[in-house]
């Protein structure tokens, strides 16, 4: 079998490139062995357009925002469900402190951040001594839909393969791979938390990252926003369900659930929350993240039949429709990839690392 392409990895970013390629005319094949824990399958689904106890706009979301937008739009329309809502987060401050530092951010920020229309309505669900801001607009992608109706898609056209990747399988050639049957003219490596042991990019500034989440039903909570104090509350699939968290662990030795996360939202829900909720579920996955808190795209300096699309983070959401298709612009016209995106800047280190 012979094709453009070889992806390695369904996630947001395999799934968006392969995507991008196929409608430039592309010809694609993907690997990915169907896992329940994937970072992107029990990611929130999340545009925020700011972030950090300073409520600063996060990297490019001017840029970023929109563009995604349109993106999960135009392919909620070709599979005929809706993928994205606009679900503005409620940040209920959790400290006299933070309630401080959003008042002065208001005057300043007036693009994303305002005062909701009737605060005092939410006291019918929660306790919030110190007030609530809004972070208008953003945006809550279904990635779940996402995710199945594009593997289903892949399976229809017969350009999925459904196994773990294995690189003693791979030969790479300067200008083609070939693993088992397949020829190709690149391979892209899309493989999320896998790819800190790749041997052509493991020399990346990756950050292992422990996340954790829990699916709670909260009967009687509306689902017309996410709601933040310490954790977030992020309307989850389908009735009362919610996913709340996450955790941001450095230093971890397994990818367990941790009954010390358990309790811990138990707890701040027994503050925060007045209605009554049962505990779903509770999940553990390792991300994709970086030191550099930017992507990794582009082609190897010394293989370059071998590229990456990778080291989202959290931020996969936003970030990967639209770095998906500049790598597809590269891919197929030469198009340039944003400097501080572009793998390019990693050669030296890149060259030193090169697979054996």
């Amino acid at each position: 079998m012979t094709t453009d392409y070889l992806i390695i990895g369904q996630g947001i970013c395999g799934s968006f490139l392969s995507w991008n390629l196929l409608k430039a005319g592309q010809r694609v094949v993907v690997i990915d062995e169907n896992r329940p824990h994937t970072a992107s399958k029990v990611a929130s689904g999340v545009i925020n357009p700011v972030t950090g106890r300073r409520i600063v706009r996060t990297w490019e979301i001017e840029k970023l925002m929109p563009f995604a937008v349109d993106a999960y739009t135009e392919w909620g329309k070709a599979f005929d469900v809706e993928l994205i809502r606009q679900c503005n987060i409620l940040d209920f401050h959790p400290t006299p402190q933070m309630m401080l530092a959003f008042a002065e951010r208001l005057p300043v920020e007036t693009d994303y951040l305002r005062k909701p229309d009737d605060a005092d309505h939410w006291k019918n669900y929660f306790n919030y001594p110190f007030g609530v801001g809004e972070i208008n607009p953003c945006w809550l992608i279904d990635l779940h839909v996402l995710l199945d109706r594009w593997r289903s898609q892949l399976k229809q056209q017969e350009i999925l393969l459904e196994s773990r990747f294995n690189w003693q399988d791979c030969e790479v050639f300067p200008d083609h791979v070939r693993y088992q049957n397949i020829t190709a003219s690149k391979i892209i490596c899309c493989e999320g938390a896998a790819g800190f042991n790749n041997p052509y990019f493991r020399s990346l500034p990756y950050a292992p990252n422990k996340g954790q989440v829990i699916i709670a039903r909260i009967p009687g909570l509306p689902r017309t926003h996410i709601f933040k104090q310490g954790i977030n509350l992020v309307p989850w699939g389908n009735e009362d369900l919610f996913w709340i968290g996450s955790t941001y662990e450095w230093d971890f030795t397994d990818l367990s659930p941790s009954p010390d996360f358990l309790e811990k939202v138990k707890a701040q829900l027994g503050y925060w929350l007045k209605l009554p909720f049962t505990i779903e579920d509770h999940i553990a996955s390792e991300r994709p993240a970086n030191l550099e808190r930017r992507p990794f795209v582009g082609l190897h300096p010394i293989a370059p039949s071998v590229g990456v699309f990778n080291g989202m983070g959290t931020k996969g959401c936003s970030l990967a429709p639209y770095f998906a298709h500049e790598f597809t612009g590269y891919l197929v016209n030469g198009n340039p990839i944003m400097p501080q995106a572009d793998i390019s800047r990693f050669t030296k280190i890149l060259s030193a690392g090169k697979a054996q």
